[in-house]
């Protein structure tokens, strides 16, 4: 795994995500350390169940604390109305036309980080192959992108934020 990073996050899903970083690190800790120490206390840790799913719990909030800190130490942080003319930026709501299937049908993306997710809208990556291809258009342009089916066509629909 590289050890660069594509992700862009907004100043407030930093200071959020670095509010969890503290929280987890801190009070998660403890919790979880308490919870396993209560656990243990019950005797046979082979049949335990509570004792193994505090370890399974401290287990995942470490693989968060791990993620965060990588994402907060390699991210850049963007401002999210940087993009005041209408192209597509990091933060941007994007509504989207597949060309050539047919259909009339639109896509709406967010094109940021997971962590910026919005709701219940499919996350673009900047660094993705449509998440570069978008960067910087606007609404009635069409882009193409390398998709693991072949080359893909879009036609920029709307950009929002």
């Amino acid at each position: 795994m590289s050890e660069t990073t594509d992700d862009q996050l907004t100043r407030d899903t930093y200071d959020r995500l670095s509010a969890e970083l503290e929280d987890l690190t801190t009070r998660g800790r403890v919790e979880i350390a308490s919870a396993i120490e209560s656990a243990r206390a019950l005797g046979d840790l082979s049949e335990n169940g509570d004792y193994h799913a505090a370890k399974d719990a401290q287990g995942k909030m470490e693989s968060r604390i791990r993620r965060l800190q990588h994402l907060l130490k390699t991210a850049t942080v963007v401002d999210a109305t940087r993009s005041p003319d209408g192209t597509v930026a990091p933060g941007s709501v994007v509504t989207l036309r597949y060309e050539g299937d047919g259909e009339e049908e639109t896509t709406d993306f967010f094109v940021g980080s997971i962590e910026e997710r919005q709701g219940d809208l499919t996350v673009v990556s900047p660094g993705s192959p449509l998440g570069q291809a978008l960067l910087g258009h606007s609404m009635g342009d069409s882009v193409a992108y390398a998709a693991p089916g072949g080359t893909l066509k879009v036609e920029i629909v709307r950009v929002g934020s």
